[in-house]
This record gives structure tokens, C-alpha cells and sequence, in this order.
């Protein structure tokens, strides 16, 4: 539904900061921590929160976030509302926030809870893989074995061959039964990748993430894809998913790329609409991230919620993982 115009509204900005528990390793980068990008909208009443981590293969980042959010502050204050948030800034960190936060604030004021004025059905809990950092092939196949055994496996790569094989051929050996997706963070060429995909295919891999860089897209005309393709970076927003059509199978959505919860949900229906399944995704962050990107996940075929698990501390409330599934309390958000 349109949002109605809301006068005198204030907006906090701040940044905080949340370790990780351990370095978290994927193609060409290690993380030991996610600082997020906080806005509380309030309307003397009701406060509506939200928070990004941003994207960081883009620049997007928490100096880039901040000052984009801070650029559109006065217009906020002054009544511009959701509906005009999407032409006030682009895809992006500082949208998803302030989309978020208006999400929620308007939650708040209704008394309706946002996957109502979503249009969606009450969410469910859903099934969410749980993410091996790239590492040792010996050191991934423990971890394989350590994590909750109900839940799918989505296994880092590096770009490296030789020794992304070994991790799939040991993560399956300790795992034989398990689902597991491999997410490649653009990592490979059409020559290494074609190399790649038989080990894949032979290991019974469910799904490849992002094996090109992004710009590359044009490369995979003509490939035959032995198991399904995901697009993460080459798929920021909406503008991009038509364009995914025949070179890739699944678009990964994550709301700190298309800039909020309004537009994950467009991109959802419209990637339906084109044939193409939907897996919802994110760039770490708190519950407080996970909680509109979760009434994303009742529309999607993939979850991929699990950044919480690589904090040192969460969010209280927060979101739980049990039996392979992710579990959002309404009282995180919206």
C-alpha cells in the first residue's frame, strides 16, 4: 500500500559497530568485523528503526552510507515519505535504512504489522542455510560437521581451483547427505569455471552463486549450466533482473544492495514473473537486519539469514536457528 504523508518527523543516524567471532573469509576479502549504518524515525510517538551494513564491493560503505542518509535528512523531517525515498536516494545502504525505518515506524502507527501492509501472508519460520567461511579444506569439513545438521550449507569459495575442490570434496565427504550451495564472490573465468563445474556436478552441489565478476555477465551466453546459477553481484536492483534471464537461474536478493525491503519485495515478484527462483540473502548485520529481509524469504526459494551467527553478540530480541530453520520474533521489528 501507498504511504500517506507524515509531518514533523525526526531522524537519528548513528553508527555502531559489532565484532566478529572469528575472520570471516570469501574471494579476496576477510572481515572481522560489520559496522552498520542505525536510523530511528520517530514521530514524537512511534520510532521506526532500521540498519545496513551496505556493499562494500560498491563503495557502499559505512562513511558512504552515513553521508548519504545525512543528505536526505531534511527532507525527511520536512514529509517526504517512503514512496518518496526511492527517487530521494539509489539503491543502496542509507536506503535500506531509512526504508526500513519507515516500514516499521508505519507499523507502529497503524498498529498493523508490516507483512500486512506488505500484502503478505503471516511469516513462517523458514528454512536458512548456514555459511562456511572460506579456509582450510580440513578445517571447513569440522566446521561442516560442527553446525546444526538440519540446516543447508553454503560453502565460501576463493577463486583458488586446486584448492576450492579439496573444500568441496571434503565438506561433501564429512556431509554426505546435506544440502550445500557454493558461493564463488566472483571469483572464477569462463576457463576456471568450466574446470570448476564437473567437481560440482559430481559432488552434488545444489547451486553455484556468482562465479563471474560482475560486468562479465555477457560470458555466460551460451554456457550450459549443470546446476543452477545464482546472480549476487551481478543483480543489485530491480533494473538488473530482467537482464539475468538465460544466463542465470536464481537472483539473490539482499536489501542492502537494492536499498530496502520496498524494492526486495518488487524484485521477488518480478523475478517470479520472468521465470527466475528467488533467494533472499544478506551483507551481515544484526536481527534488527534480518527481520524485514525474513518477509522477504516468505516469497523465496533460498534463505540465507544467517548473518548473525558470525557476531561476537546480537541484537536482544533476536532472531534464533534451530532445526535448520530461522525463527523471527514480531517484536524485533516490524
Amino acid at each position: 500500500m501507498a504511504t500517506q504523508r507524515m509531518r514533523e518527523l525526526t531522524l537519528d543516524l548513528r553508527v555502531e559497530r559489532f565484532s566478529y567471532h572469528q575472520p570471516f573469509r570469501i574471494s579476496g576479502h576477510v572481515f572481522t568485523e560489520t559496522a552498520l549504518l542505525v536510523a530511528e524515525l520517530s514521530d514524537g510517538t512511534h520510532v521506526g528503526r532500521g540498519e545496513s551494513a551496505g556493499v562494500y564491493y560498491l563503495g557502499d560503505d559505512i562513511d558512504h552510507m552515513l553521508a548519504e542518509a545525512t543528505r536526505v535528512r531534511g527532507a525527511i523531517e520536512d514529509g517526504a515519505t517512503r514512496d518518496d525515498l526511492q527517487q530521494l536516494l539509489p539503491p543502496g545502504g542509507a536506503r535500506n535504512t531509512l526504508d526500513c525505518a519507515f516500514w516499521d515506524l508505519e507499523a507502529k502507527q497503524t498498529g498493523l504489522p508490516v507483512w500486512e501492509l506488505a500484502g503478505l501472508s503471516p511469516p513462517k519460520a523458514l528454512r536458512s542455510t548456514l555459511t562456511l567461511g572460506a579456509d582450510r579444506a580440513e578445517t571447513m569439513a569440522k566446521a561442516a560437521l560442527a553446525i546444526d545438521p538440519d540446516a543447508p550449507i553454503k560453502v565460501k569459495l576463493t577463486g583458488d581451483l586446486a584448492d576450492d575442490i579439496a573444500r568441496v570434496v571434503a565438506i561433501r565427504t564429512a556431509r554426505p547427505h546435506a544440502w550445500i550451495g557454493v558461493d564463488a564472490n566472483q571469483g572464477y573465468d569462463v576457463a576456471t569455471l568450466a574446470e570448476l563445474l564437473p567437481v560440482l556436478v559430481s559432488a552434488r552441489v545444489a547451486q553455484l552463486e556468482q562465479p563471474l565478476k560482475r560486468g562479465r555477465e555477457a560470458d555466460l551466453d551460451g554456457l550450459k549450466r549443470p546446476l543452477p546459477f545464482v546472480a549476487d553481484e551481478s543483480a543489485l536492483s530491480l533494473a538488473d533482473t530482467a537482464s539475468l534471464v538465460g544466463r542465470f537461474d536464481v537472483v539473490n536478493i539482499k536489501l542492502d544492495k537494492c536499498g530496502g525491503l520496498t524494492e526486495g519485495l518488487a524484485i521477488a515478484r518480478q523475478a517470479k514473473k520472468l521465470g527466475l527462483d528467488v533467494m533472499v540473502g544478506n551483507m551481515m548485520g544484526t536481527s534488527l537486519s534480518m527481520a524485514p529481509s525474513y518477509l522477504v524469504g516468505q516469497l523465496c526459494d533460498i534463505v540465507d539469514l544467517d548473518g548473525p551467527t558470525f557476531l561476537a553478540r546480537d541484537r536482544d530480541p533476536g532472531v534464533s536457528y534451530r532445526d535448520g530453520m530461522i525463527h523471527c520474533p514480531a517484536g524485533i521489528w516490524g
